[in-house]
């Protein structure tokens, strides 16, 4: 675990046991039909600035958006680095999200201060590989902003076939 994100995993815990967070947090967007929260919007749109970088193929682009020391679990497996992702999933990735189709069905967002998280629920369908696509997908952004932006520091990606 890098030296930056064991700060950022120490950051959200003490925020969540804050008063003055729970307290926002408490007053904040409704869970039931899912919304972001004003300070978090950006935070989304850099979320959603990957995932088009993805789909268009844009490797490059998709990277932009990473911290150096980002970690992505998925599947069991994690990557520890932008350079890593780089060097294993990207490529399938972004060949993956070009190849079906991906929809929103709840998202919810937080952020305090520097850190953001977006969590979201989603469908995605289509061919790949010759096989057909029908898959319930959660996926939860970890996100830090510094000088550039909001850069994504943390995913993990989860998906199952519909019940």
């Amino acid at each position: 675990m890098s030296r930056t994100f064991i700060p950022l995993v120490l950051a959200i815990a003490v925020l969540s046991t804050t008063p003055a967070f729970a307290q926002d947090h408490a007053h904040g967007p409704d869970h039931t039909t899912g919304s972001v929260a004003a300070e978090a919007i950006d935070a989304a749109t850099a979320v959603d600035a990957f995932h088009a970088a993805l789909k268009a193929g844009d490797t490059a682009g998709a990277l932009t958006f990473l911290a150096r020391d980002v970690m992505i679990f998925e599947g069991g497996g994690a990557e520890r680095s932008r350079e890593e992702y780089a060097s294993h999933h990207l490529a399938s990735d972004a060949a993956f999200s070009a190849a079906t189709e991906a929809s929103v069905t709840r998202r919810s967002g937080w952020a305090s201060g520097d850190v953001a998280w977006i969590v979201t629920e989603g469908r995605t369908t289509g061919q790949f590989n010759g096989r057909a696509v029908n898959l319930v997908t959660t996926e939860t952004m970890v996100l830090k902003r510094g000088p550039e932006g909001w850069r994504i520091q943390h995913i993990h990606w989860s998906s199952r076939t519909p019940r």
